[in-house]
């Protein structure tokens, strides 16, 4: 199973948020955007397998900033983490206001992903190829959060 860069499966997303993905004040539901990110950072995940892949969770979004009707909004996505059959991918959100010219940074988030087959069960992923320090600080970050969920025990039960 031949490995891929970061390169290799980075995607860049953006769109013109629309009515539709805003309440009735014009500022756009975090749903929208977390559906958006999810879209995304899909892409990463199946171009890296060049296979299915399922989402098994979202680290935590914060939102650091509106993002209104016309801004367009742009997602980087890019891998930071493979295990055996799990990925981990970090996304980059900002908006841009089309009339000013102003550029907002939005949220950074993290998701995981699974490859599985077409039944369904996990399959192995191939490598990641880190190249550059970057990219092997981002890998080591992953791996401390991966170690951290693995320690922290379940919540309780209400």
């Amino acid at each position: 199973m031949d490995g891929k860069t970061v390169a290799q499966t980075r995607v860049l997303m953006a769109r013109s948020m629309q009515p539709t993905d805003a309440n009735g004040y014009g500022n756009v539901h975090g749903g929208a955007i977390m559906r958006f990110v999810d879209e995304a950072a899909g892409a990463v995940a199946i171009r890296h397998v060049r296979g299915r892949a399922v989402t098994a969770s979202i680290e935590h979004m914060d939102f650091k900033a509106p993002v209104h009707i016309g801004d367009l909004v742009t997602v980087t996505a890019y891998m930071t983490y493979v295990g055996k059959t799990s990925m981990e991918v970090e996304c980059q959100v900002a908006a841009e206001n089309f009339v000013t010219g102003e550029v907002r940074a939005v949220s950074t988030c993290t998701l995981t992903f699974v490859a599985i087959d077409s039944s369904g069960h996990p399959v192995p992923a191939p490598p990641l190829i880190l190249e550059s320090a970057e990219e092997r600080a981002r890998w080591d970050a992953a791996v401390r959060r991966r170690e951290q969920r693995h320690t922290l025990p379940p919540p309780p039960l209400a």
